[in-house]
């Protein structure tokens, strides 16, 4: 058994094949966490969830949608959460890329209003005692400032790239880390250092479905039937069986979630 603990089931991108990308998954033995990005996708979050039994909604705001959200997406959010009961909340974070902060030309106001949707996010989460999932996009010490001031219960920092440094301060917040078909290129000499050399208890496996391919798919879609030989690629790094990557990953993403209220799988 493997959890992809990140992937956007319900995006455009699989409206074609979904029912078979979904059954593919579970014949392969991988669940799936399924995080929203606006309030725009919550009900194609849920419907995924409710149409696929091993699938696991996040509800959230995604920093990279700053200029679609509205002030009242946060308590409509906060509304999902209490009724909906997520294993997380997520993707929400910070994207300083995108932004362009910290390159000349500066778009100050935009990055603050990541932060403030960003903040009320992590209240969200620390009220109703959830973890969440972390969009990190060259803003590791910036979110890093956040969770230390407003207290979660941890999570996950989606597609990790940051420093050895940076890593173990998430870990120390209690966060897992998440790797997938990034680390696979020749060229990730960083990421490919980090998941040999960060404790196998701090590492969880994600495909970013549709996105992220893994270096065999090239610039194809990508998806959670890519997860097993994500897996194996790890292990090969590492010098381990799959099946202990397997085993541990598995554990740490239960461990890190919780149980799913819904789902006697996760037992």
């Amino acid at each position: 058994m493997l959890v992809d603990t990140h992937c956007h089931l319900d995006a455009a991108e699989y409206n074609a094949d979904r029912d078979a990308i979904a059954s593919a998954a579970h014949q392969a033995g991988v669940e799936i966490v399924v995080p929203a990005v606006g309030h725009f996708n919550f009900a194609s979050v849920k419907e995924s969830c409710t149409r696929y039994p091993d699938c696991y909604a996040a509800y959230g705001l995604h920093p990279m949608y700053i200029n679609v959200h509205r002030t009242e997406d946060v308590a409509e959010l906060q509304t999902w959460v209490n009724r909906e009961k997520p294993v997380a909340i997520g993707e929400i974070g910070l994207d300083l890329f995108q932004t362009r902060i910290d390159r000349p030309g500066i778009d100050q106001a935009e990055f603050s209003l990541q932060e403030q949707f960003f903040k009320e996010q992590l209240k969200i989460a620390r009220d109703f005692d959830l973890p969440v999932l972390l969009h990190v996009r060259r803003a590791n010490d910036q979110i890093l400032k956040h969770l230390r001031r407003i207290k979660v219960k941890g999570g996950i920092a989606h597609a990790f790239n940051g420093s050895m440094q940076q890593a173990q301060e998430f870990i120390k917040l209690g966060f897992k880390l998440g790797f997938g078909g990034a680390f696979t290129w020749p060229r990730a000499s960083n990421l490919q250092m980090l998941a040999k050399d960060l404790p196998l208890e701090s590492i969880v496996l994600e495909t970013d479905g549709p996105d992220i391919p893994p270096v065999w798919l090239g610039k194809t879609r990508n998806s959670p039937t890519e997860l097993p030989r994500i897996a194996q690629t790890l292990a090969e790094l590492r010098g381990i069986s799959p099946d202990v990557v397997a085993r541990q990953t598995t554990a740490n993403a239960f461990a890190v979630l919780g149980v799913p209220p819904t789902n006697a799988a996760f037992h």
